[in-house]
């Protein structure tokens, strides 16, 4: 950009005040915008109208500089201070797709001088090429235009300084000669970039798939040789001709971050060829037609017409919960919690202060019993009472019934946490018949109360997989909840978990831990786990093991650590939806007796799903730690593809039949490597609800 001299001599019209026209001038402004630019904001007067004014001055001086920062930068190619810039500021911040005083964006210059980093570093952050080039006559024309003016320019300033005797008009002169001849070094660079270039070739790896019943995806890679140009955008276009004629829409990508495409709005059941092409400042490239050339619209259920596994079940299931309390919403039971408000709205601030009170109600030490426990946590900090104990109450001091079944009932009831209330008065009622099972189940809801009461709380989290217990015969159930607010609360105790930790002082022997001493012990794996078993797995179509084990009075299923509330599973592309052909070809190769030869079978060999498949099958044997040779008696279920939701879709990979649910005692040849763990069925079922 010009100085502010030439600009008096030269452009007193500009659209922008310009930068440094020099390497030194931008070096210059690289130091002042790492400190005398750089405002801290915050330090303003917020409340003084005047300090806002400043606060504005300064700021638009800033982003002023910056935008002068950033054509600097790509004029001299500093790769590291443009992507700086970039991440310091946004694009509008940066003024990046305004024209400066020649009518050029950073864009322009980087793709002209050929400088590929740059421009896709832009190019990502949203950048455009200027709109006065609305053809290659416009661009040829423009660039020539100022080259001619530079070198102008340049002939002017070595007349005068070679004319005029020294003095400090000269030396100011002298100053404009090596910044005009700098600048026509840039032009003229930026000339023989342009008329080097040709249109770039046809974009690689044209790949396209079915999305569903009415779209296409279409995947691509940049072409192997840009011709001295870097691409600027793609287009896509597609027809029921391979042809091409008519043509029945196209697209443009200009957002070059991810290259793919989805067309839209199309009739399920039709062929459709596609076709992409390549842009860049000389024009559009030939067109690379896509593999497989068409794809045809369908879901993998058209095959058979079925419907949605899970269709409307969560409307059913609210439908028959409201019928239960209609049918109970008169009973006896209900009449001393009528005039009681459904949902007690405290602010967490205020009602956590019942942690604190000395009436409080939570134990200290463990006798034999059951208790319920609370793990509030935000970082790695985590809530305890007044006497810097993690909160705990009774559930029962004379647990005597095998804890599973009603543990599993408790993790169920952790989906109604605000319906605690109702559910009390709804085993009261039943308690006539003195079953130890109900009468348990009935302590379990005392306890959430008592514990939601002494918090404030309603919603105590999710429920830790597994019981914790001790030999002294103390079972803890354990929930885990994480606090995201960044609110300050009062008197509320926030211990350090490595504090509270080596604080604990155990009344029993190291030998023989409590239940709370291992629930310290073991708080980071716990919290690790439950803040694992909240991630959602990226869209695309996945290959997933099931493998159960049975107990006495339990199945359990094998799921990674670092994802637990899904199966063991490989992703094999990122495209979630199986067309009807694939389906179709998979029920063929399923319901052959002998395994398809990788091979000799022409027809798979050329299925793309196939070849997927066989990838996602060595990955995930390699991460079970099973030898590839005893794949070959795995089957694939064929029943149906797993949907979870629009995004995500599981094919499952099934052991011998002998083989799919170990029973106790049996050996099982094959053991996973570290970072797999068994969770009961029924946790399983209601993680991977969440």
């Amino acid at each position: 950009k010009m100085t502010q001299q030439m600009r008096d001599l030269q452009l007193a019209q500009a659209r922008k005040p310009p930068g440094p026209s020099s390497p030194n001038a931008a070096k210059r402004l690289y130091r002042n915008l790492s400190g005398k630019f750089r405002v801290n904001y915050t330090s303003l007067d917020e409340g003084g109208a005047v300090a806002r004014a400043e606060r504005d001055r300064l700021r638009k001086s800033c982003l002023f500089q910056s935008n002068a920062a950033l054509f600097e930068a790509v004029e001299l190619q500093d790769l590291d201070r443009v992507q700086e810039l970039l991440k310091q500021y946004s694009p509008e911040e940066l003024d990046l797709n305004t024209p400066n005083s020649e009518g050029l964006l950073p864009l322009d210059i980087a793709i002209m001088t050929n400088n590929a980093p740059i421009a896709r570093a832009l190019l990502q952050a949203g950048a455009k090429e200027s709109p006065h080039f609305v053809s290659l006559e416009s661009r040829s024309l423009h660039v020539s235009t100022l080259v001619r003016e530079a070198e102008q320019r340049v002939n002017e300033l070595t007349a005068q300084v070679v004319n005029e005797a020294p003095n400090s008009d000269c030396s100011d002169k002298e100053k404009q000669l090596k910044a005009w001849e700098w600048r026509y070094r840039l032009y003229k660079r930026m000339r023989a970039g342009f008329e080097h270039a040709r249109v770039p070739d046809a974009p690689t790896n044209v790949h396209l798939s079915v999305a569903s019943s009415s779209s296409v995806l279409v995947t691509f890679w940049e072409p192997l040789s840009i011709n001295s140009a870097v691409v600027t955008k793609y287009k896509v276009e597609w027809s029921c001709s391979p042809t091409f004629s008519p043509l029945l829409g196209e697209a443009v990508v200009d957002k070059l971050k991810n290259l793919h495409f989805t067309i839209q709005g199309l009739v399920s059941g039709t062929a459709y060829y596609v076709q992409v092409s390549a842009y860049n400042m000389k024009g559009w490239g030939p067109p690379q037609a896509a593999v497989p050339p068409f794809a045809i619209p369908s879901n993998w259920r058209e095959y058979d017409g079925r419907a949605p596994r899970r269709r409307g079940q969560a409307e059913a299931l609210d439908h028959l919960l409201g019928q239960v309390k209609t049918v109970h919403q008169h009973c006896v039971c209900h009449e001393p919690c009528k005039n009681q408000p459904q949902s007690r709205k405290h602010s967490v601030s205020k009602s956590l202060k019942h942690l604190f009170h000395p009436g409080s109600k939570f134990l200290k030490t463990l006798k034999r019993g059951l208790y319920l426990t609370a793990i509030f946590y935000k970082d790695d900090n985590i809530l305890v009472t007044h006497e810097d104990q993690i909160p705990v109450v009774e559930i029962d001091d004379t647990y005597s019934c095998l804890l599973m079944q009603d543990f599993l009932w408790f993790t169920k009831v952790s989906c109604m946490w605000d319906e605690i209330l109702w559910l009390r008065q709804c085993v009261t009622v039943s308690q006539s018949s003195c079953s130890c099972i109900l009468q348990t189940r009935f302590k379990m809801l005392l306890a959430i109360s008592q514990m939601q009461g002494l918090l404030g709380i309603q919603d105590l989290g999710q429920v830790f997989f597994e019981p914790v217990k001790d030999k002294q015969g103390n079972i803890l159930i354990v929930t885990l909840k994480e606090v995201k607010t960044s609110q300050t609360f009062e008197s509320v105790r926030w211990v350090p978990i490595c504090k509270l930790q080596s604080g604990r002082k155990s009344v029993s022997s190291p030998e023989e831990p409590t239940a709370l001493d291992t629930l310290l012990v073991s708080i980071q794996d716990k919290l690790a786990y439950h803040q694992r078993s909240s991630h959602a797995l990226a869209p695309g179509l996945y290959l997933g093991y099931l493998k159960l084990c049975s107990a006495v009075d339990q199945i359990r299923v094998l799921v990674p650590e670092r994802l637990p509330n899904v199966l063991c599973h490989v992703k094999i592309r990122s495209n979630p939806n199986v067309s009807r052909e694939e389906w179709e070809w998979l029920q063929k190769m399923v319901s052959k007796e002998e395994p398809v030869p990788a091979e000799s079978e022409a027809e798979a060999s050329q299925n793309h799903l196939f070849q997927e498949l066989q990838v996602a099958i060595k990955e995930l044997m390699a991460l079970l730690n099973i030898p590839l040779q005893e794949a070959k008696d795995f089957r694939l279920y064929s029943q149906e593809v797993l949907d979870f939701g629009d995004q995500v879709s599981f094919l499952l990979l099934l052991p011998p039949s002998d083989d799919v649910c170990t029973a106790p005692g049996q050996n099982n040849p094959y053991t996973p490597r570290s970072g797999f763990l068994t969770l009961p069925l029924q946790i399983f079922e209601l993680g991977e609800e969440r």
